[in-house]
């Protein structure tokens, strides 16, 4: 009896470590979902004014925030590599100057843009996808494998086709565990 409650709570507990999936989702058509709570993830890092092609417009720089699904950030941790199911999201805000008691710099405020990049081995022949999302655009489908994004991430990704040499706390562990370019 006590052998039977031992294992029932042991149960428990692995299931409850596991949790539902936070990799991605998709609709039945083959949409990725915007990933609802990926404020709840792991933060990795935020630019102020950062542009990879011809130069953004002018006025206030927009902040990006870079956030990671936990399974992914663990599986990390341990290779110095992203796992298949990695979900990065690039959420884009505005930035203001002006406000309140700020006399200088800039602040976050509202979201211009989400940008999901994905690693998903069986569904996407590079192994990696990217996704845009609009404002309230609840799913999205990839974005066509001839755009740029492709080719710039995969030349200048520091591991696989992401830009790790842009979140400083991971950089140590991708050197570390020979995953960096």
């Amino acid at each position: 009896m006590i052998a039977v409650a031992l294992m029932a709570a042991a149960a428990v507990l692995i299931g409850a470590d596991q949790g539902p999936t936070d990799g991605p989702q998709y609709t039945k058509d083959g949409k990725l979902t915007r990933p609802p709570n990926y404020r709840e993830w792991i933060f990795l890092s935020s630019g102020l004014g950062m542009t990879y092609g011809p130069l953004a417009s002018p006025g206030d720089p927009r902040f990006d925030n870079v956030f990671v699904n936990r399974a992914a950030y663990r599986g990390f941790l341990e290779t110095g590599r992203w796992p298949d199911q990695t979900v990065l999201v690039l959420e884009v805000r505005s930035s203001q100057s002006k406000g309140s008691i700020n006399r200088g710099g800039h602040f976050q405020d509202e979201v211009a843009g989400v940008e999901v990049h994905v690693k998903d081995e069986k569904r996407f022949p590079r192994k990696w996808a990217f996704f845009g999302f609009r404002e309230g655009e609840q799913a999205s489908t990839a974005i066509p494998a001839t755009a740029g994004c492709y080719s710039c991430h995969e030349q200048n990704g520091a591991v696989d086709t992401t830009f790790v040499q842009f979140y400083p706390t991971l950089i140590g562990v991708a050197k570390a565990k020979g995953g960096m370019k």
